[in-house]
């Protein structure tokens, strides 16, 4: 290769919106990168959105070959493709032209085994590799993303000067940091997904008391939310909450909100966020009620036709009666409450998930530093996080957010107006999946004694499966339908 030609510092392979974006992003900072994709359209349109938005140090390449000798060594190619057969086949047809030392980077949703069973593979032919979860959207992206790499050491340090500049910028540094080994990046971008949900599902519930109890307008909606954002609650998804309500039909009248259909999508983190909670044995109620919400949300038809089902067999709208008395203001207030105290639940059983795996794997993941790398440039970015990030300062042991001191206290503070917009939306036959799980997860949590000891009797009763006492140490075994009868026979009939 002639020495005339100028080097690209990185590369990126994968040129949907999420690839454009993110290389005219490193590309803006004053990294020069080249760009390949395996249709040429997606090249052109990149290299024109370059020249268009500045005139920015990037350069499209047509072949794999042409892209990795573009790139100096050792070369840092980021791939941004499909999760799944699209990675392998594009590590597959780059790695052909790659040397020991470089690295390749997946910053898609990947399932984190996938991640790790790659980084043995490339390993063979001495390629380091990275799996890292990239958040914030189509925006992020281009402005400033949350980036969550794990894998190899070494292949970080090539690249963090670039990762530091194009991630998002908060008061106490860029939003990256190494997260561990393996795939430490990727399990951390889908538990980061998995609090998303749960924090989504919470919002629409408030939504829905404050429209179908408070009888509030989108209107009065978008001013609560803005409101809200100036507080405590203040976060992204907040702030877009707001911004949804205020747009107008433009096929017809009315509000937008109100024109769409009710069936969510969704990609498979969060399912896989529930899953791995299961596998571990970490209680993730406000997040597993969230993903049943959307199984539910698709039922549509069903739905449908249970209503009138059930009107038929005499069901009555009760929201109408609980509506009447209503207090406005207090309902605003309550709500606003219940959201942040059910919110601090599902953020602990993330973080408690985090945990349990960084145990698991010895990722040694540093809870406080991704509540950090949380506080810019992602989905789930809010005030609160810095808040999560001094818990884990205090105290990097901490069992759980629930018993951190200051959430403590502020979740005994919210508890009845949280009580009383769950027992509201109940009574009104308002469905609030996500908040009554993060209340029965605080009331479930808090107690020193639980109802559990009744499960063992019978566990040990019908298995022989053994209980422990709490007054002296052992298994003990009992049989219990023959002393039941016994003292049942002594037992004289009650008049």
């Amino acid at each position: 290769m002639e020495a005339s030609i100028a080097l690209s510092r990185v590369g990126l392979a994968g040129l949907a919106v999420m690839g454009q974006n993110l290389a005219l992003n490193i590309a803006e900072k004053g990294f020069p990168i080249s760009v390949y994709n395996r249709t040429v359209s997606k090249v052109d349109e990149t290299i024109h959105r370059a020249h268009n938005e500045g005139t920015f140090p990037l350069t499209g390449h047509y072949t794999p070959r042409d892209f990795v000798l573009s790139i100096q060594r050792p070369r840092s190619v980021i791939i941004l493709v499909k999760a799944g057969a699209p990675v392998d086949q594009t590590i597959a047809s780059l790695s052909e032209y790659m040397e020991p030392g470089d690295c390749i980077i997946d910053g898609g949703n990947e399932w984190y085994q996938n991640t790790e069973r790659r980084i043995h593979e490339v390993n063979d032919k001495g390629i380091l590799y990275l799996g890292m979860g990239v958040s914030g959207g189509e925006e992020g992206a281009r402005h400033g993303p949350s980036l969550m790499p794990g894998g190899s050491f070494e292949a970080y340090n090539n690249i963090t000067d670039i990762l530091q500049k194009v991630a998002a910028q908060v008061e106490d540094g860029p939003c990256v940091t190494y997260i561990g080994e393996g795939g430490s990046g990727n399990f951390v971008k889908m538990v980061h997904n998995g609090i998303e949900y749960g924090d989504m599902q919470l919002i629409s519930e408030a939504y829905d008391v404050l429209k179908n109890v408070g009888g509030l307008s989108n209107a009065e909606l978008a001013e609560i939310f803005t409101e809200w954002n100036k507080g405590e609650l203040e976060s992204f998804l907040i702030e877009i909450t707001s911004d949804i309500f205020r747009v107008r039909d433009e096929h017809g009248d009315g509000d937008l909100v109100d024109k769409i259909l009710d069936k969510t999508g969704m990609k498979g983190t969060g399912k896989w966020t529930v899953q791995q909670a299961a596998e571990l044995s970490v209680a993730a109620p406000t997040i597993a009620a969230s993903l049943d919400c959307r199984y539910l949300s698709g039922l549509k038809e069903e739905r449908e036709s249970a209503a009138e089902v059930l009107k038929e067999a005499g069901l009555k709208e009760e929201v109408g009666t609980v509506k009447s008395g209503i207090d406005k203001k207090r309902l605003i207030d309550d709500v606003r409450q219940a959201l942040y105290a059910s919110k601090i639940c599902s953020y602990a059983q993330g973080m408690n998930l985090l945990r349990a795996k960084s145990n698991e794997k010895g990722w040694n993941l540093n809870l406080g530093e991704l509540a950090r790398i949380w506080k810019g440039g992602c989905i789930i970015r809010a005030v609160f996080l810095d808040r999560i990030k001094k818990a884990y300062q205090r105290n990097p042991n901490l069992a759980s957010l629930v018993v951190d001191p200051e959430f403590a206290r502020e979740m005994v503070q919210r508890q009845s107006a949280w009580r009383r917009v769950v027992g509201l939306a109940i009574s009104a036959g308002i469905s609030t999946p996500g908040m009554c799980a993060s209340l029965a997860y605080f009331d479930t949590y808090r107690r020193a004694r639980l109802p559990a000891n009744l499960v063992q009797a019978q566990r040990d009763l019908f298995g022989a499966h053994t209980y422990e006492r709490v007054d002296r140490p052992g298994s003990f075994h009992t049989e219990w339908t023959k002393l039941a009868r016994k003292s049942n026979s002594g037992v004289g009939a009650f008049n």
